[in-house]
C-alpha cells in the first residue's frame, strides 16, 4: 500500500509539473502573437500616420502664403501675382518655341549639300521645306533666289536672317517689363504701408509699437513678392536670351556655309 501511495503520488507530481510547462508555453506563445499583433499594427498606422503629417505640413504651408498674401494687401499683391502669371505664361511659351527652333546644323547641311550636288538646286530647296527651324528656313529663302546670283542670296540670307532674329526675339520685351514691374509695385506697396505707419502715429500723437507694426509688415511683405516674382522671371529671361544668342551663332555661321556651297556648286557645273 505504502509504495501504492508513493506511485501516486509521483504520478501527481508528474502531471503538475507538465501542467505547469504547458500553461508556460501557452503564455510564451501568446505574448509572443500580442508583440507581432503590436508590430504589425505599427507598421500598418506607420504610413498614415506619415501621410497624414505630410498633409498638415502641406495645408499649413498654404494656409501660412495665403495669409501672408493677405496680410501684404489684395491690392498691390494681386498685381504682383499678375505680374507673375502673365511673365510665366510668356516665358513658358519662349522656352518651347527656340527649344523647338534649335536644330541640329551640320545635319541640315549636309544634307543639303548632298541634295544639291545629286539633285540640284529643286531638291536642296524640299530639304529645306521638310526640315524646321529658323537655319533651314533661311535656307530656302536663299536658294529660291539662287537663280538670280549669289550676290542675291547672300542678300536673301541676310535680310531673312534679321527676320527670323526677331521671331526668335518675339516677347522678350514683355518679359523685361513684368520684371522690373513687380518689384515696383512691391516698392510702392512698400512706400503706401509707411505713409499709413506714419498716419498712425500722428493720429495718435505717441509711437507704440502696436500701431506701426501693421503697417511695416504691409510694406515687408509687399516688398519680399515684388522680388520673389522677379528673381524667378530672371531666371526665365537670362535661360531665353542665352538659348536666342546659341540660335543666331547657328544661323551666321551656317549661312556663311550655305554660301560656299553654292560657290563650289556653280564652279563644279
Amino acid at each position: 500500500m505504502r509504495k501504492l501511495f508513493a506511485l501516486i503520488a509521483v504520478l501527481g507530481m508528474l502531471t503538475i509539473g507538465a501542467s505547469s510547462m504547458l500553461m508556460a508555453q501557452e503564455n510564451e506563445t501568446t505574448q509572443t502573437e500580442t508583440t507581432e499583433t503590436y508590430q504589425e499594427e505599427e507598421e500598418t498606422t506607420d504610413p498614415t500616420v506619415l501621410e497624414d503629417e505630410s498633409q498638415i505640413e502641406s495645408t499649413s504651408f498654404h494656409a501660412a502664403l495665403k495669409q501672408k498674401f493677405i496680410e501684404g494687401g489684395a491690392a498691390f499683391m494681386s498685381f504682383v501675382i499678375l505680374c507673375l502669371i502673365f511673365g510665366l505664361a510668356i516665358a513658358i511659351e519662349r522656352v518651347i518655341y527656340l527649344n523647338l527652333a534649335s536644330t541640329n546644323s551640320k545635319k541640315l547641311i549636309a544634307s543639303v549639300e548632298d541634295a544639291l550636288n545629286n539633285g540640284g538646286v529643286e531638291a536642296a530647296k524640299e530639304v529645306c521645306r521638310n526640315a524646321r527651324g529658323p537655319i533651314a528656313s533661311i535656307f530656302y529663302q536663299g536658294l529660291c533666289r539662287y537663280d538670280q546670283g549669289v550676290d542675291m542670296v547672300e542678300k536673301s540670307v541676310v535680310s531673312y536672317g534679321s527676320v527670323q532674329m526677331g521671331l526668335l526675339e518675339k516677347g522678350m520685351s514683355w518679359i523685361s517689363l513684368f520684371i522690373a514691374l513687380a518689384p515696383m509695385l512691391g516698392f510702392l506697396g512698400t512706400v503706401i504701408g509707411m505713409i499709413d505707419a506714419f498716419d498712425k502715429i500722428q493720429a495718435a500723437g505717441d509711437i507704440q509699437p502696436s500701431l506701426v507694426a501693421g503697417g511695416i509688415k504691409v510694406a515687408l511683405i509687399t516688398t519680399v513678392g515684388g522680388l520673389i516674382v522677379a528673381m524667378i522671371l530672371q531666371v526665365f529671361y537670362n535661360y531665353c536670351i542665352a538659348k536666342i544668342d546659341s540660335i543666331v551663332n547657328d544661323m551666321e555661321d551656317a549661312s556663311v556655309t550655305l554660301l560656299d556651297i553654292l560657290v563650289k556648286y556653280n564652279q563644279n557645273r
